[in-house]
């Protein structure tokens, strides 16, 4: 497991990513913890951070996991008997968030295999696709979803100047994309 805190100045609150890499696959991209950290690192920075988590050190945690633990998960927690690319556990939608102290954002789970092969799929690059996954499960730990249009143009739109920033195209210019 990788641990890493940005540092920053005595008045901006810190925020830490720890990743974890559970599948051997995501070795196979060049800096893979790297590109995770920073996506996640951007997309604390610019979200609009719910009340809550104004002003307090942050903590998020990305899992690199595969089809196997995704499916799993998504049957137990969705009863979807399939992966999915991505499944977010936000500490936000709990009744009793913390307080006081370090917020603790929750969870992403990103699978290896059915990222992979969206992006193929897509004729996407495989690091475009996982640093959108990344900022779309940040943006999700902090509160944003897509259930209905307004949410979802609003969360697309942060997303996509997120990435901008990180330059990465616009992901919901292909015909055919989904999350």
């Amino acid at each position: 497991m990788i641990n890493m805190t940005l540092e920053t100045d005595n008045k901006k609150p810190s925020i830490t990513v720890d990743i974890s890499l559970q599948e051997p696959a995501w070795e196979n991209l060049a800096n893979i913890e790297k590109i995770v950290y920073e996506t996640a690192i951007k997309a604390l920075e610019l979200a609009i951070l719910p009340k809550v988590a104004v002003g307090r050190d942050l903590e998020a945690s990305l899992v690199l996991a595969n089809d196997d633990l995704l499916n799993l998960l998504n049957n137990t927690y969705r009863e979807q008997d399939k992966p999915t690319n991505i499944l977010t556990f936000a500490s936000l939608d709990s009744e009793e968030p913390v307080i006081q102290g370090v917020l603790t954002l929750g969870d992403v789970f990103l699978s290896y295999e059915t990222l992979i092969k969206e992006a193929q799929e897509q004729g996407r690059f495989i690091t475009d696709h996982v640093r959108h996954l990344v900022v779309h499960g940040i943006l999700h730990l902090l509160g944003y979803d897509h259930i209905d249009d307004d949410d979802a143009t609003d969360m697309e739109t942060l997303e996509i100047r997120i990435l901008e920033t990180l330059g990465v195209q616009n992901p919901y210019t292909l015909a055919e994309y989904q999350l």
